[in-house]
């Protein structure tokens, strides 16, 4: 080959998002300079969302090991955690943020989507849907454009699809204007033992495609997503997948029944990168190969080319492999179902894939070298310390005014956009599909779902403060998990495990891998001391807006999805105050802190502070302990201190019940400090009377911290014998302004 030939190669390789020293190792993998449609499979599999060649040397320290853990990170499509009574749990969030950015009604609609067919795939059946929402400024014109088509589209799939969507958090920050974070999570149920793996067992095996025909829609999706957005980005829009629940929903019935039959090997869904990636993970995965003939591949245009047939992410589709001699077992459930199955292919004993289409070679790749843990590069970049985190350091809170009005303060603290009820988001999802959801009319910190066959019940939460980890990357990473178990262990449950989806901007800015690394230290660390192990989830580098010459990451959002376990239905507890006369109490230490707090931005306007104030060991003592009360049925409520500080978390509990409260402040602390600082590991609780000298005891004895702040009283909010309104009228306040700003 000439030269120039091998040169204009490498421009496409370039072009394709490969640099030259990948083209270089494609080269020499192949022994040969590679064609169009090699250089594609490379581009997508060796692009950042497929290979996590920038990220996979730090994701490898988190912890992964436990003894309720069945399938670990990486192992299959999800992670699986085994809940008692014979049976486990699947659970798994992943990111869909650049299609949402483009396209927001599909981009999300097909996030939901993917997610839910990564643990049907395995054989569970999804039971719930959870989703972690990241906007811009909400009074943007097309912040309002976004949310609205994110909302509708995760609300129309959802509903469509049966599936319950029964918790989420929403957050606003310029930071996210162009780059909006979509983060969608899928929980499911299987019983032990029946499960399916993401493998390519046995040459000889038949290879079929089943679910939707292939289309030119989402080529070249992975890369896509592996890239900054750009004013141009809209001219991608052909990488965002169109999806359709209806469809989704006979896959899901139809692929439970075809595993029945015994017919199926090993079975993966076709997300990003579509066949190229479920051909190349599966083969991988058992030392195999295929053959695949393209135009066996049922198509929705005609006349498609190969590379786009490989590359396409249509939405509904499964690759399966059978067990050769069986097939037509399968082929008469998806007739059943209404669906096209048609053989593609047949697993070989070569480790090489190869690709066909009518009658020639179009491709010819060893399997291994396409994927993580095997050929595809690892990296690891250069990282420097932020310049804003100067600013940070710089913070006192003694340049910080006391407010002249607490009770206006108050007020515009909490009308703010992150503090308010997000009921205008879910009230366009069904939460209630499937009569498992126990949180719908009591609401708790995390939820909990019912599992049909068991006395205990599953306790779900997606959380991350974003503030905290920008304010100190690695305490800000300790603080999402560490607030994620806080919440489940208010609600009674134990935590078990993690799922995360690390949301940052481009990892070639060494300030951005400075925040990453640090982040996952924080993370690991954390997880490590609550033993809630990672079993899995997804990278989103590239979340940045360009724009001219200006390139804006978004906050480091290392969301955590957690799963926890209520053993014992009793022990539900939920946020609500009970009953006027209960006393209420606060279980942690009080602080002078408004670190990264609501307050400090939202009223006071400062953007660069410290971190809250956190201390790992007491975090996980404090939330023992809380365990330990619940059990011997002390508790009638429990809500975590977080977003907003003490103020929010007591306006929320009494909101939920219609009962107001009447507390004191300590003089010791700044009042504006003790209200709206958000320092960690604290919790408020709420007990009968007669239980005060018995809960006393136990603190003292235990060398728990505590303040005694007051009682559930009448219906207004009194602090410091300062009445600050009925909580009617915060309820308002609670309940519409949301959907006031994005309706205007």
């Amino acid at each position: 080959m000439q030269a120039t030939e091998v040169e204009v190669i490498l421009k496409t390789a370039q072009g394709l998002g490969l640099n030259e020293s990948e083209f270089e190792k494609i080269k020499e993998v192949l022994g040969r300079t590679p064609n169009f449609t090699e250089l594609s499979i490379y581009a997508v599999m060796w692009s950042e969302h497929c290979s996590y060649k920038n990220s996979i040397r730090w994701l490898r320290t988190l912890p992964r090991e436990g003894e309720r853990i069945l399938v670990g990170a990486g192992e299959e499509n999800a992670g699986l955690v085994d809940i008692g009574d014979g049976l486990a749990c699947a659970f798994k969030i992943e990111s869909h943020n650049h299609p949402s950015a483009i396209e927001p009604y599909q981009g999300a609609a097909t996030g939901v989507g993917g997610i839910h067919r990564d643990i049907f795939t395995m054989g569970a059946r999804p039971i719930a849907a959870l989703n972690s929402l990241r906007f811009g400024n909400p009074d943007l014109p097309q912040t309002k454009h976004l949310i609205k088509g994110v909302v509708k589209g995760i609300g129309d799939y959802g509903n469509c699809f049966g599936v319950p969507t029964v918790a989420g958090e929403v957050f606003f920050h310029e930071s996210y204007n162009q780059n909006i974070l979509v983060n969608a999570m899928s929980v499911g149920i299987v019983k032990i033992g029946e499960t399916v793996s993401a493998c390519a067992d046995g040459p000889g095996n038949p290879v079929l495609i089943v679910g939707s025909r292939t289309g030119k829609d989402g080529i070249h999706g992975a890369t896509f997503a592996s890239t900054d957005l750009t004013e141009n980005s809209v001219d991608d829009l052909p990488a965002v997948q169109v999806g359709d629940p209806f469809q989704e929903k006979l896959l899901l019935e139809a692929s439970l029944e075809a595993i029945k039959t015994g017919a199926i090997v090993g079975m993966q869904d076709m997300g990003a990168a579509g066949i190229t990636c479920s051909t190349s993970e599966m083969s991988a995965k058992s030392g195999t190969g295929m053959e695949i003939h393209l135009d066996k591949v049922p198509t929705r245009q005609q006349n498609m080319k190969d590379w786009e047939i490989l590359l396409s992410e249509s939405q509904e589709r499964m690759l399966i492999v059978a067990v050769k001699g069986e097939e037509q077992a399968l082929y008469d459930v998806f007739e059943k179902w209404d669906l096209e199955c048609a053989q593609i292919g047949e697993v070989t004993d070569s480790g090489i894939l190869r690709y066909y289409y009518h009658g020639e070679k179009v491709a010819e790749i060893p399997a291994e070298s396409l994927v993580l843990g095997g050929g595809a590069p690892v990296y690891n970049r250069k990282t420097e310390k932020p310049e804003y985190l100067k600013k940070t350091k710089r913070f006192s809170l003694g340049k910080v005014k006391s407010p002249n009005n607490i009770v206006e303060a108050a007020k515009k603290l909490f009308s703010s956009p992150n503090l308010v009820s997000k009921k205008w988001v879910y009230e366009q999802y069904d939460s209630m599909v499937g009569t498992n959801n126990m949180s719908t009319n009591a609401p708790s910190d995390a939820t909990v779902i019912r599992v049909e066959g068991s006395d205990k019940s599953l306790v779900v939460t997606v959380d991350c403060n974003a503030s905290y980890v920008y304010a100190d990357p690695y305490i800000g990473g300790m603080i999402a998990v560490s607030e994620a178990a806080r919440n489940i262990t208010c609600t009674g449950g134990i935590p078990v495990a993690i799922t995360n989806c690390l949301n940052f901007g481009n990892p070639y800015n060494p300030e951005v891998y400075y925040q990453f690394v640090n982040a996952l230290k924080g993370m690991g660390e954390a997880c490590r001391k609550f033993d809630t192990p990672v079993t899995g989830g997804n990278v989103s580098f590239y979340n940045q807006s360009v724009t001219g010459d200006e390139t804006e990451p978004v906050f480091p959002t290392p969301t955590i999805g957690m799963l926890g376990i209520l053993e014992d239905p009793s022990h539900h507890t939920t946020l609500d105050f009970k009953c006027e006369g209960d006393l209420i109490y606060m279980i942690g230490n009080l602080s002078n802190d408004l670190g990264s707090s609501e307050y400090l931005r939202t009223v006071i306007q400062i953007e660069h502070s410290r971190v809250p104030e956190f201390d790992l060991y007491e975090e996980f003592e404090i939330q023992k302990h809380i365990r330990k009360l619940i059990q011997k049925n002390m508790v009638l409520s429990a809500h975590d201190v977080s977003d907003g500080g003490l103020f929010t978390c007591l306006m929320e509990s009494a909101i939920a019940s219609g009962f107001g409260f009447d507390i004191e402040t300590v003089d010791t602390f700044r009042k504006d400090c003790f209200l709206f600082g958000e320092s960690q590991s604290r919790i408020v609780i709420s007990i009968a009377p007669e239980q005060e000298d018995t809960l006393q005891n136990y603190l003292i004895n235990n060398n728990v911290s505590f303040t005694k702040l007051g009682e559930v009283f009448g219906s207004e909010a009194i602090i410091d014998d300062k009445k600050f309104g009925s909580i009617s009228s915060w309820k308002r306040i609670h309940e519409v302004t949301l959907e006031e700003k994005l309706e205007s």
